[in-house]
């Protein structure tokens, strides 16, 4: 009863049409996911009563054969009988003679009892072979439905996240303000601003820092000098200038504008 039920199992689910069962579900996600896993479960039950059953196949069959070897080896025994009880009685020994007569008969016994058995294990033998074979081919076609099963909700899942996808897109291009054209300009001129605002303040950082302190320092030192002789020669006591001994000193200015004094 049990082989007989997988056996049903598979054939009905061999059979089963995957689309239209599909067209007919109210959510075919989920209808998928429960037919892979009933699939899977069914399998391997099946997988199961087909090994047991072929286990059950090789057993009748080893049988089968024994029974036939027992056959020819009882054969072989009540020849060699039959002949030894020939020699005995052509010697004239008709004691033992009927001796190996008799053995001769029990081995044909045992011979027709083999052969016998062996007859009746080939209906049997017959009948599990055709079984074997069927729940082989429907459990080829099983796996094959689990293929196609799997394959079907692949696709359905790739389909829903590209959906999905797409209305994530089509939600994020809504948002956009088409009827303002300067939208997207007043933003990208907001990123310069703040860009600009930050090189500024990079700019001011760099100039509070301790060598441009000093280098103001350095700057308003010449200037005073400059402002002190400049008064020295307004006063008439102007302070010599250091290499004036013959060498001129630098300046900026030209030396033309001192020939015109």
């Amino acid at each position: 009863m049990v082989k007989q039920s997988i056996f049903g199992r598979i054939a009905q689910l061999a059979k089963a049409n995957i689309n239209t069962l599909l067209d007919n579900a109210e959510d075919p996600q989920k209808m998928l996911d429960q037919m892979v896993r009933d699939y899977t479960n069914n399998i391997a039950e099946a997988e199961s009563a087909v090994a047991q059953t072929i286990g059950n196949l090789r057993m009748l069959q080893d049988d089968y054969r024994e029974d036939i070897k027992n056959a020819q080896d009882w054969g072989n025994k009540a020849l060699a009988a039959s002949r030894k009880a020939d020699e005995y009685r052509s010697a004239g020994d008709s004691v033992d003679a009927e001796k190996f007569d008799n053995l001769a008969k029990v081995a044909l016994q045992r011979q027709m009892s083999a052969e016998s058995e062996a007859k009746g294990a080939e209906p049997s033998i017959a009948s599990q072979t055709e079984v074997v074979d069927k729940l082989k081919s429907g459990l080829d076609q099983m796996k094959g439905k689990l293929n196609e099963l799997t394959s079907k909700r692949n696709e359905l899942v790739a389909r829903s996240k590209t959906a999905a996808a797409q209305s994530q897109v089509h939600d994020a291009i809504k948002s956009i303000d088409f009827m303002d054209p300067t939208s997207e300009v007043g933003r990208f001129e907001e990123k310069i601003r703040r860009e600009e605002a930050k090189v500024r303040g990079q700019q001011e950082l760099a100039a509070s820092s301790l060598d441009a302190q000093f280098n103001q320092l350095e700057d308003l030192g010449e200037q005073v000098e400059i402002e002190a002789r400049l008064a020295a020669l307004k006063s008439g006591g102007a302070k010599p200038a250091i290499g004036a001994s013959g060498t001129r000193s630098e300046s900026t200015v030209d030396e033309a504008d001192f020939d015109k004094l």
